[in-house]
Order: structure tokens, then sequence, then C-alpha cells
């Protein structure tokens, strides 16, 4: 049984040396149970995410088992079948763009990610994929996959059936029985949206991307249901003449821009815009300077996506923050915590977005 612990060696890990010194020495035998993690952070003088990460890394490990409502126990010939825990996390990407990272919903999920694995002493990396898709050549790798709807899901698929440890994040697929965590488009395009009708604005135009209004991929698809969600709680009927869908492979504010002239060439005109990105809406907003449009006066715009930029728009941009270092963590904690214990269950879990209210959007006029 251990008395002190080394500075170098994780608590998590401190943890779990000392219950596997008892287990040894017949302390604990089988099926005796063993203190909840509330119990063990006291016990302990830690948190209760490092406990929790301890008392997972043993059940991986073959150590103790779980029962539902009554708590973990000792386990039979303990460690003797059990796979290993999660040497190392992974954010995997196919053909890695390294200006990507400065968008703040891959910057948040990897400070996310690397918050959770610093508390478990779990080493943290960025891989490459790469065009071959190959993953780290470690079986016990834990990876936050962000895949996208160019994906190769034969790949998923393989790597599904060779054991992978995988968490998808940006896009899911439901079928293949794969964990993910996204953040609720759906509920963030009704939050932006019901912004809009609470101040009074019925005609709320909407710049989205994609080749076509039924050509979107999941992100934007969803923020326009959550859009048309919003109208129809209010009874207002939905006009097609209100959305502009702007074909780009990437977001740049000149889609907004266009956008923003489109809508404003319609004979009834928005007094209110969505744009579904802080890009677009950066496009909007110098598109309505140009045509001498006051925003918030004459125009209310909202935007998508929290950029560090938008607080300093003149005007301040008002926007959704996707709550995207919540994402990270839960990924990371997927992995640690739950993934071993989800006994064939596909794990999930929707992080739900801000509305961030600033000084782009004013109540209607009469």
């Amino acid at each position: 049984m251990l008395t002190e612990k080394s500075a170098k060696t994780p608590m998590y890990q401190f943890i779990m040396d000392d219950i596997k010194g008892k287990i040894a020495e017949g302390i604990l035998k089988p099926h005796d149970p063993l203190p909840t993690q509330i119990d063990l952070a006291r016990q302990y003088n830690t948190s209760e995410i490092t406990s929790r990460r301890a008392l997972s890394d043993l059940v991986q490990e073959g150590y103790i088992y779980r029962v539902r409502g009554k708590g973990s126990f000792v386990k039979e010939n303990a460690a003797e079948t059990s796979p290993k825990a999660i040497s190392t996390i992974y954010f995997a990407q196919r053909n890695m763009d390294v200006q990507l990272y400065n968008h703040r919903f891959f910057a948040d999920t990897l400070a996310g990610i690397k918050e959770v694995c610093e508390e478990n002493g779990t080493p943290f990396y960025l891989w490459d994929i790469g065009p071959n898709y190959e993953l780290p050549d470690d079986p016990n790798a834990g990876i936050v996959l962000a895949s996208d709807d160019q994906f190769d899901l034969t790949q998923l698929i393989k790597w599904r059936d060779e054991g992978r440890r995988i968490v998808t994040v940006h896009f899911y697929y439901p079928h293949l029985n794969i964990p993910y965590v996204i953040v609720d488009n759906l509920t963030g395009g009704y939050l932006a949206t019901q912004h809009l009708l609470s101040l009074g604005h019925e005609r709320i135009g909407i710049i989205l991307t994609g080749a076509s209004m039924v050509e979107m991929n999941q992100e934007f698809s969803l923020r326009l249901q959550g859009y048309r969600l919003a109208l129809s709680q209010h009874q207002i009927p939905f006009d097609p003449e209100l959305v502009c869908v702007m074909d780009n492979d990437k977001e740049k504010p000149e889609m907004g821009y266009e956008g923003f002239k489109t809508l404003m060439s319609k004979k009834d005109r928005p007094t209110a815009i969505f744009a579904t990105s802080d890009y677009k809406a950066f496009g909007a907003i110098n598109a309505a300077r140009e045509m001498g449009i006051s925003v918030p006066e004459d125009m209310s715009i909202v935007g998508y996506d929290d950029l560090v930029m938008s607080q300093y728009t003149y005007p301040n941009l008002t926007t959704v923050n996707q709550n995207t270092k919540k994402l990270g963590e839960r990924a990371a904690e997927m992995l640690l915590f739950e993934l071993q214990e989800s006994q064939g269950k596909t794990l999930k879990d929707e992080i739900v977005p801000r509305l961030i209210v600033r000084d782009s959007c004013a109540e209607a006029k009469e």
C-alpha cells in the first residue's frame, strides 16, 4: 500500500496504484465495495474529476466493476482480461488546415480537451490523418475526430470494427454507433431568430452557406431548421424569398456582403438578418454601410460563432457562442471515463449554445 506520492505521479494514477496495492495485499477482496468518487476525492484531497478518472481507469484495466445505482466493487481475477486505459488523446483531422485553428470553434474545443487531459495526466496532441486516413499506431489512443461532409465513411467503419476508441465532433453519424458530441445548431438558429422576433421583427432574412436550400451540410441545415421553428412558434409563415444561400468552400465576409445586397434587392425588404456565421455578418454590415443603411437603427444583424473580432466591430456584433470549450471537455471525458462502460449503447451529447447580445440589433420600427 502506498504512503507517499511522487511529485511526478498524476493524482489519478496515485489513487489507482494505492487501490491496486490494497487489492494485491488482500486488504480489498473480490466484490468488496470501493468509496464513491465523492468520498475518494475527499480521502485523497483532490477533485471529483480526478477520482472519477481513477475509478474509470480501474474499470478499464480490469481491477473493479460497477453496478448502476450501487457503486464500484473489486473484480474477481483483477486485471486479467480487460483492455488498457487510454494512454494519449489526439485531436485528429483530415488534411489539417493550420489557419482553421484560429477559428473559435476549434480553438475553444482544443482548450476544453487540453484542460481535461491536464487534469488527468493524459498527453494530448494534434494529429493530421492526411489523404491516406492514417491514425496513430497506438491501440490505446483516444481519438477526438473532427470529420466533415467529405469524410470517407468506409474508413470510419473500418476504425470502428478495429475497436479504435473514437468520439466524433463537428459532424456525427448515428447509424454507425460511434460516440459523438455536437453543438445543438438547431437551438443556435432558434436563439438567433427568437432574439430578432423578441425585438418585433417579422421580416427576417437569413444568409446560409450551401449549394441550395436543400443542399447544405449538417450545421447550416440545422440552423435553418431553428430559424423556421422560431418563425412558426410566432405564427409567421416561412418565406423562401427571405432565404439567401451562398455557395463557397469556406466562410468569407464576401458571402455576407453579396447575400445582404441580394436580400435588399427584394421588393419587400427584411428589417433584420440572421447571418449564419460571423464572417457573413461582417460582410453584411459592410454592405449595409455602403448602401447607407444604419445598423442597428435601420437593420438588425445577428451573427454566429462569437469570433474574437465580433466584440470589436462597429457596432459590436450580437452573435451565438457555440460553447465549444464544453464540447472539447465532453469529448475528452467520454474517452477517459465513459467509453468502456457504454455496453454497446451509443454515447452522445449535445452542447447548448449561448446568445451573446451586443449592439447590432434594435427594436423594429413601427
